[in-house]
């Protein structure tokens, strides 16, 4: 259940430190240094008992949050858009935060030499059903990245944006074929790498 209900008490924000949310980070692929970048760390009470998980902060002060047990939002609800500080050409579109982190994840192992490339916009639906909120922004952009769920829901949701833009929309979810989405795909190639290095070691 979405925490936007009554019981939900205390609402602390502060830096991500907690070595649980890192290893829960680190479980699932992520660079817990881009996460602090990206991400707060959140505390609350849930029928008097504390907890506390991964935020993601949305445009209206919302946050999704996330932990090893649980998947919820702090209300309202909203899209996140990252703008870069010069007007970007191409905006990346994800559905929620942890492929949004997978792929930054990816670009910074892949080009060390260059972690922000070419610094795109990016936005996060953080739910499809966010879309619409997000077509306000989009149509600003001369190309629209998608890095969506391989399901039903994801396959709607590039349908109704290429409906809408036509050629501007690129469909980037063949990079992750196979997998549901890109944070399933980075937690792969992370294990084959470490059991690639782990061989390496053993011989």
């Amino acid at each position: 259940t979405a925490l936007s209900q009554p019981s939900f008490r205390q609402l602390e924000v502060m830096p991500l430190s907690s070595p649980a949310l890192f290893s829960y980070l680190r479980e699932r692929g992520i660079n817990t240094e881009l996460a602090k970048r990206e991400c707060r760390e959140v505390h609350y009470l849930t029928d008097g008992k504390p907890y506390f998980a991964v935020g993601f902060p949305n445009r209206s002060g919302g946050y999704e949050i996330r932990n090893k047990f649980f998947k919820g939002c702090i209300a309202p609800k909203d899209i996140t858009h990252i703008r870069q500080t010069e007007p970007g050409e191409t905006c990346c579109l994800f559905e929620g935060f942890m492929d949004y982190l997978s792929f930054l994840t990816l670009r910074q192992e892949r080009h060390p030499d260059r972690p922000a490339l070419d610094g795109q916009d990016c936005i996060v639906l953080n739910s499809v059903s966010n879309v619409e909120k997000a077509m306000r922004y989009l149509g600003g952009y001369g190309r629209i990245d998608c890095y969506l769920d391989r399901d039903e829901a994801g396959r709607r949701t590039l349908e109704m944006l290429k409906g809408h833009y036509g050629e501007r929309v690129c469909d980037r979810s063949a990079l992750y074929d196979g997998c549901k989405d890109l944070n399933e795909y980075l937690q792969l190639t992370t294990k084959k790498e470490m059991n690639n290095n782990l061989k390496i070691k053993l011989k």
